[in-house]
């Protein structure tokens, strides 16, 4: 059996570049409709699946595979659990809905440390930082010098209180959030889920 080829190389292209492109926003209604409830197992097959798949994909030349990388693309697809179909199926989903990209790089990316601040972080102050991220952008756009003025510090504060986490804490996973890989996945996540 063959993978379309559009499907094989384009997929692995996305991926190469998913967690770094800014997604196209898509509203929430076509993106439902996309995904017809991909499990996480099923994107980490996927993924391990674009993987192997990007070493065939570099050694494609003149975007066609020959048969034998036609063959052996099939044979990673094959062997990852999912089938073609599947396969072909998620490619085109997460190739165009944000927030699939973002689940991608969720279950993709390494777990935070036990013990780390980024591991104490809750799926509900995943929301709340985000959203009082967003907020906090807005206002720090309108910043001329370099420094905010004590009206805008204030606004920050009062976003940051009216989020429901302590000024602290948002400080705490906002420095956790620079460092830790999975934590910034999932905050890519919420913000993509916000539409943002």
């Amino acid at each position: 059996m063959r993978i379309p080829l559009l499907a094989a190389v384009s997929a692995v292209a996305l991926m190469a570049g998913a967690v770094q492109a800014a997604p196209t926003p898509v509203s929430p209604a076509v993106a439902a409709a996309q995904d017809p409830g991909y499990t996480d197992d099923e994107l980490k097959k996927f993924g391990a699946a674009m993987e192997q798949l990007s070493g065939i994909s570099a050694q494609i030349q003149g975007g066609t595979p020959t048969a034998e990388q036609q063959a052996e693309m099939a044979g990673i697809v094959e062997n990852s659990g999912l089938t073609i179909d599947r396969f072909n199926a998620i490619s085109q989903a997460v190739s165009s809905d944000p927030v699939l990209q973002a689940r991608m790089a969720v279950v993709m990316t390494p777990p935070s440390p036990d013990g780390s601040v980024a591991a104490s972080v809750t799926d509900q102050e995943v929301e709340q930082f985000s959203s009082a991220m967003g907020r906090i952008q807005q206002i720090a756009a309108g910043i001329q010098g370099g420094t905010p003025t004590a009206e805008q510090q204030a606004e920050m504060a009062a976003v940051v209180e009216s989020s429901g986490l302590t000024i602290d804490r948002f400080n705490a996973i906002s420095n956790a959030v620079s460092s830790d890989p999975a934590l910034q996945a999932r905050m890519l996540l919420a913000d993509a889920q916000r539409g943002q």
